[in-house]
């Protein structure tokens, strides 16, 4: 308990030494003896305070931290990179002290409140100040912080007057809580349903393109084809071979576009390896359904242990490119991620060519003529 008391005090005036000294005991690189401490790097005993070289006694015992210590450890860092110069820097430093509020880093957060000028960095800011008041032994800067908090509305500000609820004594800050959490709740449900229909559609429109193959194969050849999946199967696996591909012969920053070729690559295996089966099996079984059930579904098995004679059991990876990393955040618990955008777009755009071939063209006239 008095190191800790000592490090919140340490980071009140943050200095080189102290950032050194914080550093030197998350690393396990600090020995004590007789009250002193010295950081040892490289076989080199530094006196902490002046950073100068001196002789270890041979003494000298290891600053041992557990792990509550060594979580103190990590928020003073964090603390002490609020006056870094690189604002992704302050902007992670303050994710950390609202993420772990501590009533004794108020004044400190005060002071980088007067001199930040990056707006994300102060949200950050007042969330850790705010919620750091929660533990306040004064009612009303509990209520104040409780008040800040509810504006923010985030899952991160529901959790902390949740975690506060279940110790407040007070009846009118209990009160005050649970109309906070009321409305945080209200308003991150509109988030959550806009999030299960997205997800709905994005899962959705990769069942559409496997219902479309289906759809065109049963109405126009009268096949029930159970390899169906395996033949998107098999266009994932050259997806996926693609990828190598570009990471083994092409230069990294060619990477991001590998997509690009893989798409039309796994179109054409895909029609390619469903050229065979229909020469070679399916033409045999025409206006025998129930025998194209069995036959494809036997060609599925042999498929699935084609794959795994050639890859391997387990599953392999297919990267997301830069360009499709990250989210659009629309609300603060609604994040659309920009793989499954571009997979909904996507699967229109497929549709969409789809009924322009087949209202459009003339292979589309073949096809309608055909099925009707």
């Amino acid at each position: 308990e008095q190191r800790v008391e000592a490090i919140h005090q340490a980071v009140q005036t943050p200095d080189a030494q102290v950032a050194a000294f914080l550093s030197a005991l998350a690393n396990d690189e600090v020995k004590t003896v007789n009250g002193k401490a010295f950081i040892v790097q490289n076989d080199k005993a530094i006196v902490p305070a002046t950073g100068n070289a001196t002789t270890l006694p041979a003494d000298a015992e290891d600053v041992v931290n557990n792990n509550y210590l060594r979580g103190v450890i990590d928020v003073a860092q964090a603390a002490l990179a609020l006056n870094s110069s690189d604002v992704a820097e302050r902007r992670k430093a303050a994710a950390k002290l609202a993420a772990e509020p501590d009533a004794s880093r108020v004044e400190l957060i005060d002071k980088v409140l007067a001199k930040e000028s990056d707006e994300q960095v102060k949200s950050l800011l007042e969330r850790a100040k705010a919620a750091s008041l929660l533990a306040s032994e004064d009612p009303q800067q509990r209520l104040h912080a409780i008040a800040a908090l509810a504006h923010e509305k985030t899952p991160e500000t529901q959790l902390l007057l949740n975690q506060r609820m279940a110790d407040e004594q007070d009846p009118a800050v209990k009160k005050a809580l649970q109309r906070a959490v009321a409305e945080i709740a209200d308003s991150l449900a509109w988030g959550e349903r806009l999030g299960e229909i997205f997800s709905g559609i994005s899962l959705g429109s990769v069942l559409l393109l496997a219902a479309l193959g289906l759809a065109i194969t049963y109405g126009l050849m009268g096949v029930i084809n159970m390899a169906h999946g395996e033949l998107i199967m098999i266009g994932a696996y050259a997806t996926y071979m693609v990828q190598v591909a570009f990471q083994r012969f092409l230069p990294e920053a060619a990477f991001g576009w590998y997509l690009v070729l893989a798409i039309p690559v796994s179109f054409l295996v895909s029609a390619a390896v469903g050229a065979i089966l229909e020469r070679g099996v399916i033409r045999f079984l025409y206006g025998r359904p129930l025998e194209t059930l069995l036959a494809t579904f036997g060609i599925s098995l042999v498929l699935q242990q084609t794959v795994r004679s050639l890859f391997g059991a387990q599953n392999v990876g297919v990267e997301n490119p830069s360009w499709m990393s990250g989210g659009l955040t629309l609300l603060p618990n609604l994040t659309l991620p920009w793989n499954r955008i571009c997979i909904v777009i996507f699967a229109f755009l497929v549709l969409g060519g789809v009924a322009f071939m087949i209202a459009r063209t003339r292979l589309g006239l073949f096809v309608r003529g055909v099925t009707q």
